[in-house]
């Protein structure tokens, strides 16, 4: 997958409105039906409207971050660029994805210090959080949950409280088929969402 970085969303749209429903279909696994593709994100459904981009929840509870902007480029992206492959079940952390190494400074400030300074002074506020988001419950860490970003295709972040001696942290690991569908630059966006999402809908927790 080509770099996304400074590209406008137009192109993306462009690019979009001229692929083959049915051969995006298939590659990806994304159901096309009524000219717009259902997708599945993160516990709620979508709407993408084909051929003129426009992606809409279905329920009036979703998160306002998972349709916009930066949710509709990584839609776009992965429609035009990206694959479903079935998970060996293995889970990967960001800096041993592919690039993952080059951008891993970034993605530790972006998303896993973010995370772990957001909620980890709240455990029991994100344990409501988590479920809302679709979250699945972990045996892992104080607080660790397994989120769908698309169908089987799961981001787990891990949360750890305080204690007398450390601040709380977090790790953040992707199954290990994530990275046919998008590239490491596309998933410090993905880790940006979802923490967002998180964030948001804590305010009405």
């Amino acid at each position: 997958m080509e770099n996304s970085k400074d590209v406008p969303r137009e192109y993306y749209f462009e690019k979009f409105r001229e692929i083959d429903p049915v051969e995006v279909s298939e590659r990806t696994g994304a159901k096309f039906d009524d000219n717009r593709f259902i997708l599945e994100v993160l516990g709620h459904t979508l709407y993408l409207e084909w051929p003129e981009f426009k992606l809409v929840p279905v329920d009036n509870n979703c998160p306002k971050t998972l349709y916009d902007f930066k949710m509709e480029i990584i839609a776009a992206r992965f429609l035009i660029e990206g694959r479903f492959v079935p998970s060996s079940g293995q889970f990967k952390a960001y800096r041993d994805l592919p690039w993952g190494e080059l951008y891993d400074a970034n993605f530790q400030g972006r998303c896993i210090k973010r995370f772990a300074y957001t909620f980890g002074y709240k455990i029991d506020l994100y344990n409501k959080v988590a479920l809302r988001l679709g979250g699945v419950s972990l045996r892992q860490s104080d607080a660790g949950y397994d989120y769908a970003l698309f169908p089987d295709m799961i981001c787990r972040l891990l949360l750890w409280a305080p204690d007398e001696e450390f601040p709380p942290s977090s790790q953040i690991l992707f199954s290990d088929n994530i990275q046919f569908a998008f590239n490491a630059e596309d998933l410090a966006v993905v880790g940006d969402i979802l923490i967002s999402a998180l964030a948001e809908i804590s305010k009405n927790v």
